[in-house]
């Protein structure tokens, strides 16, 4: 891989990591030939800081390392696109990610909005609030939660048959909170159904052309 890279004239290529869960944009640093070595080595990114001339390994000192998931070339060969598992912020601010000063649209994608329900009913689990309709659920136990992902599905099924595009919006939406819930509780992630959808279509579609 790395005699396909294309470093600039400094030996360096940036470097744009992305949250291989969430598709989120992380940062953009770079990388020479040493630390590009290094991240393939340990599977951890490393970069080099054009300011003080010397490698860096992301997480160090703060614990927020990055756990590389795949890195990939784009067209040129002069820019890399590494998907990682963050264990924590990758902004020094301490943000999520770099990229959080909004200059024009909103602040927050609605392909964020299932990741983002996610860790909020993951914090009204832990840190429950009076009055929150999760921490409600959370209260009254998984029979309730049951009870309201059978009756959505109900709701969907009517709205289907009502042939009710908003209905069948609204209903599909209390439906998917509850199931999110649900997987909470029971300790499914996203990422599993995920590999589940991964292996019964892509997977299996692969297979069949080989």
């Amino acid at each position: 891989m790395i005699n396909n890279v294309a470093f600039d004239e400094n030996g360096l290529i940036p470097a744009i990591v992305q949250d291989d869960v969430t598709g989120k944009v992380l940062m953009l640093a770079y990388m020479n030939e040493e630390a590009l070595k290094k991240t393939l080595e340990t599977k951890e990114t490393w970069f080099y800081s054009r300011s003080r001339k010397e490698l860096w390994n992301k997480g160090a000192t703060s614990g927020n390392r990055q756990k590389v998931i795949n890195i990939a070339l784009d067209c040129d060969q002069d820019a890399l696109l590494v998907t990682v598992e963050p264990l924590g912020p990758a902004c020094h601010k301490g943000e999520e990610t770099c990229f959080h000063n909004s200059v024009e649209g909103k602040p927050e994608p609605k392909r964020e909005v299932i990741h983002n329900l996610v860790k909020t009913i993951e914090d009204r689990r832990k840190n429950p609030i009076e009055g929150s309709y999760t921490t409600y659920l959370f209260n009254e136990g998984i029979d309730k939660v049951l009870k309201k992902v059978g009756e959505e599905a109900s709701e969907v099924i009517i709205g289907a048959k009502n042939n009710d595009k908003e209905e069948i919006k609204w209903e599909i939406a209390d439906l998917v909170y509850h199931t999110l819930v649900l997987m909470n509780m029971t300790g499914v992630a996203i990422s599993d159904i995920k590999d589940v959808l991964y292996e019964r279509h892509v997977r299996k579609k692969e297979d069949a052309n080989d």
